[in-house]
């Protein structure tokens, strides 16, 4: 019996999203699916086509690093995925997956080293402040495992600016791309990075149609925030 099977399962049905969510183009992206109990998540293996991955394609890693299970090589970010479920994980938030991407318009917002502000209310639905982008990584941390020290990049980015993520859950590293994360699961990660695009997106528009907007007021954000995700949330059926 493979007592992972359904974490390798989750991992599998949520990286082929990626390109079904036009989210990236060949191998250009990677989704893992973490198992709180087991201490151990599956992620996508390096390098391998989505129409070619399997659930049993999945690698098994703890977080110390090890593979556990898996004949294939993991992603080449797994380190970054490790330390935001370690790091996060003991400091209290529920996440459950993490994708990362290089979907064009986040990846332009990450490469222009610009966070993305609440221009509009589709922002605050997901997110009641601005989606923040790290600085770039140090020349002298890059001499260690850069995906390792590019996932304490975000955990410090959070630390400084007092972000949660249980409740902002994305982030753009600086010259590279999308980080996103769900706490139900795997899928909640993509659907983010979904979003984070779609909100990319519209963010450049809008400054393209004027290069001095302003964020929404707070009042506003305040309202769709609190009516999708507050104690007295009306969206959706109860």
């Amino acid at each position: 019996m493979d007592i992972y099977k359904s974490l390798k399962e989750e991992a599998y049905e949520a990286n082929i999203e990626i390109p079904h969510r036009n989210l990236a183009i060949y191998t250009w992206g990677n989704v893992s699916a973490f198992d709180p109990e087991k201490s151990v998540f599956a992620i996508k293996p390096s390098g391998v086509d989505y129409d070619k991955l399997k659930p049993d394609s999945m690698v098994i890693v703890d977080l110390d690093g090890k593979v556990v299970a898996g004949s294939l090589n993991p992603s080449s970010d797994t380190e970054t995925h490790r330390v935001l479920y370690r790091e996060f994980f003991q400091a209290g938030a529920d996440i459950r997956g993490i994708t990362h991407t290089h979907s064009p318009y986040a990846t332009a917002w990450a490469q222009a080293r610009r966070p993305v502000p609440v221009f509009g209310t589709t922002h605050a639905d997901y997110g009641a402040e601005t989606i923040p982008c790290t600085e770039y990584i140090s020349k002298d941390v890059t001499k260690n495992n850069y995906e390792e020290e590019t996932g304490n990049l975000i955990v410090d980015t959070f630390k400084k600016q007092n972000k949660n993520p249980q409740y902002m859950p994305m982030v753009l590293v600086a010259g590279h791309g999308p980080f996103t994360w769900g706490r139900q699961s795997a899928a909640q990660a993509v659907y983010h990075a979904a979003v984070l695009e779609e909100i990319c997106k519209i963010a450049h528009f809008t400054l393209a149609l004027n290069p001095h907007a302003a964020p929404l007021p707070d009042h506003i954000i305040r309202i769709h925030w609190e009516r999708k995700h507050g104690p007295d949330a009306t969206y959706g059926q109860r």
